[in-house]
């Protein structure tokens, strides 16, 4: 019998269309004005072919036992056990290593976007368990954003994600702004997605409501597409990694012709007067002006007098998208943002100011989302943590010191790494490298429902239910909407929920009552539901719970506008209302970081130049910069898998966009399979020629599970195109250590199709009957 069950995913609200316990199609929700297809791709990778349904275990790790792997990982074959022998196994690692190295040698940060749901969100479960067990090496920060976090506390106050409940909204640049731009573009592809789902993509149509009430936007980006048509954006193909030299000299036109904000620089700021010197070259002899960064941007230094006029002149917003700061020096790009938005006079004035990632989730919509009970995680008793994106560091290098926004740490010697909810060989650069490191600890625990790179090279690997198999209920943090998310169907046969997962270990290591509380899921969900409706009595009220699981969803009336940290509360009254830094004022040059003494973060915006870039000499780089954008048909990589996702790919690869002059010289045509490779790797993608980006530049978008040809050997040819083979594991600067993705100089040449390996990232690894090993007994 057809059923239609609601459910919530990152990119959206659908109804579930099933028969007999099938998946047949997802549908977008009633009242989404611009869903996305991402959901479409759902129901065909339920019960595809690379769906893990048994508890499986490395067959090194269960012959040899724990121990470095050796190059093993990802190349061995697994065996299949019961859930019981493989809780054991785990619980009994865990306990090894608590016992014999300390809680600390445990890494269980398990970094990812899991599921949109408020009880089911495996980050949640794995810290709850992993706390009670003792605690864990933690990260801090995150892939997207890791530099803008560290920085913007420093500039502006307030914890690196408050930017998000002070930027200015869609509606206020409708009415009162004139000109938006946009360093990184705005490609609508990012509006699709939002941590608690999305029930009104309405992004498009803020926008489109913008550009009829005459805002004009600028998209200062490589890529012409970062910015949707229907916006007639006037484009700055800028070369990347450039930015905050265009931001300079923008900044320089605007003081040298007066037009600066004086009164809004001298009493809401401080430390203007030691940047303008650096600025206006006093302090070493080179003027910031438009000639001096179109050398460095390739754009016409007319064109930069141009927008700096129109800046000075016009109620604007300076928005810098979140891929400008996964650069070499990321932390640059948004304390310039917020000094050129100080600058131009629009900084705290209805519709303007400065904006960090409109047109990225739902940024802009509104300023947040009425506040919902999350499932309690307790405190992490062991202090060790990394800047998210050193893994690898860590791994190949305990013990070595490292810094991080003005403390200098060590690495720990991890011997146990747990994952649950994310996928490390998504997010993270030099794959090549990760791979070497990930041999090193003793065991690696995962959760996954699929054969992606993160469960090929694990150890013991539980098969986990998907978003549509469980109950949840789930609210986005710009979304006003509550929703229900019923179980469209149940897992197949010998799948657990991570819930169901943690709950079993915590019985094994003594702490089941205290981990659950009593409750299964559902009686969870209730709770929590129940805990966001007393939480929220005061202002807004809920149905009880039972009235909300048979409505399916409740939208509540926007929240009260977030004050804290606001900049027009700022301009009027800085003594009155003082932002959270040292001076209580926004800090152009900040004493703390300048106490820090990093030559790689100075104490005020500085134009440092690239690692990599297309502005070194020829002779010292390769000829094209590689774009690793978010792609549009998946979210990260999850369903890379589903037939979404896959009817995208070119010649089975991934596609890679490239401009008709850089195919031309090399002879490469739209719907070959081309290689890009540089000295960290090499991958095969497929070539898609386009006007769309510059000369000089080439993207290929990040996700594209990762399926190396020699699966366990560093260097190996991805055959997929995954670009984080390509892409360097080094820190933004020793203030941040976010992630560099987007400096990344290649080379691409085409490869004869009848001799390119095919890709086989959805063929499901080998597996050997458990009768043919012998297994290592439980502890």
């Amino acid at each position: 019998m057809t059923r239609r069950t609601p459910t919530v995913a990152h990119w959206g609200n659908y109804t579930v269309v099933s028969d007999n316990g099938r998946v047949l199609a997802l549908e977008p929700a009633r009242g989404d004005s611009a869903p996305s297809p991402i959901g479409r791709g759902m129901a065909s990778a339920q019960n595809d072919a690379v769906r893990i349904t048994q508890p499986m275990v490395r067959e090194g790790w269960l012959t040899d036992g724990p121990g470095p792997a050796n190059g093993r990982r990802g190349r061995d074959r697994f065996v299949p056990v019961s859930h019981d022998h493989a809780l054991d196994l785990v619980g009994a690692e865990i306990e090894r290593v608590r016992t014999t190295f300390g809680n600390a040698a445990i890494y269980a940060s398990s970094y990812g976007w899991s599921s949109a749901g408020r009880f089911h969100h495996a980050q949640s479960q794995i810290h709850r368990f992993m706390r009670m067990a003792g605690g864990y090496t933690d990260s801090v920060n995150s892939y997207s954003v890791g530099a803008m976090e560290v920085i913007l506390p420093h500039v502006i106050g307030g914890s690196g994600m408050s930017i998000w409940r002070r930027c200015p909204t869609y509606e206020e640049i409708a009415s009162d702004g004139e000109l938006v731009v946009s360093f990184g573009g705005m490609a609508r592809r990012n509006t699709q997605i939002e941590q608690g789902g999305v029930a009104d993509h309405s992004v498009p149509g803020l926008q489109e409501q913008c550009r009829r009430a005459g805002v004009r936007f600028v998209n200062v980006s490589p890529v012409r597409s970062d910015s949707a048509d229907d916006l007639d954006a006037d484009w700055l193909p800028i070369r990347p990694g450039t930015d905050v030299a265009l931001m300079l000299g923008l900044a320089y036109e605007i003081v040298v012709s007066g037009r600066h904000d004086r009164d809004f620089l001298a009493r809401c700021c401080v430390g203007f007067e030691e940047f303008a010197a650096y600025l206006l070259g006093r302090s070493d002899g080179i003027p910031k002006d438009a000639a001096w960064a179109s050398g460095i941007t390739e754009i016409p230094a007319d064109r930069i007098r141009s927008l700096a006029e129109r800046i000075a002149t016009s109620r604007t917003v300076v928005n810098v998208s979140w891929s400008i700061q996964r650069m070499d020096h990321g932390e640059q790009t948004h304390w310039m943002g917020v000094v050129l938005s100080a600058i131009s006079g629009s900084l705290g004035r209805q519709g303007g100011g400065f904006a960090a990632g409109l047109g990225i989730t739902q940024v802009g919509v509104r300023r947040g989302s009425h506040k919902k009970a999350a499932l309690p995680q307790g405190e992490n008793p062991v202090k060790s943590f990394i800047p998210v994106a050193r893994i690898a560091d860590m791994l190949l290098t305990p013990g070595e010191s490292f810094d991080y926004n003005g403390q200098s740490l060590r690495y720990p010697d991890i011997k146990l790494v747990y994952w649950a909810g994310g996928n490390p060989f998504h997010h993270h650069q030099d794959l090549h490298r990760l791979v070497q490191a990930w041999q090193r600890p003793d065991t690696i625990v995962a959760h996954e429902p699929w054969w992606n790179a993160h469960a090929r090279f694990a150890d013991i690997v539980f098969p986990v239910a998907t978003t549509l198999e469980r109950e949840d209920f789930a609210g986005g943090g710009f979304d006003v909407t509550i929703s229900a998310m019923h179980r469209a169907v149940a897992p197949p046969p010998g799948v657990r929920t991570d819930y169901e997962i943690f709950s079993g270990l915590a019985a094994r290591l003594g702490f089941e009552d205290r981990f659950t509380e009593g409750r299964d899921a559902h009686a969870w969900v209730r709770e929590l539901y129940e805990r966001t409706r007393a939480g929220l009595a005061k202002t807004v009220e809920l149905p009880p719970f039972d009235e909300f699981w048979e409505r399916g969803k409740v939208t509540l009336p926007p929240p009260a506008d977030h004050t804290a940290g606001s900049f027009a509360l700022l301009r009027q009254n800085p003594e009155k209302y003082p932002l959270d830094t040292p001076s209580g004022k926004i800090e152009i040059t900040s004493a703390t970081i300048t106490g820090f003494g990093y030559d790689d973060c100075r104490g005020h915006p500085t134009w440092l130049e690239p690692r990599e870039w297309l502005g070194a000499p020829a002779d010292e780089r390769l000829p094209l910069h590689l774009v690793s954008n978010q792609p549009s048909r998946r979210l990260h990589s999850q369903y890379d898998n589903g037939s979404h996702s896959r009817e995208g790919k070119v010649a089975g690869r991934e596609p890679v966009l490239i401009n008709p002059v850089d195919a031309g010289e090399r002879g490469i045509a739209s719907g070959d399979v081309v290689r890009l490779w540089n000295a960290r790797g090499a991958c095969l993608a497929g070539a898609v020629v386009t006007e769309e980006v510059r000369p000089g530049v080439i993207v290929l978008a990040t996700g594209a599970w990762f399926d190396p040809e020699e699966p366990g050997v560093p260097g190996s040819l991805e055959r997929h195109g995954n670009p984080n083979v390509l892409t360097a594991d080094v820190g933004t600067s020793r203030l941040a250590q976010g992630s560099t993705s987007g400096t990344t100089l290649v080379e691409v040449e085409r490869v004869d199709p009848t001799t390119a390996p095919e890709p086989r990232p959805f063929v499901p690894p080998e597996t050997v009957s458990p009768g043919s090993v012998h297994p290592r007994p439980a502890g």
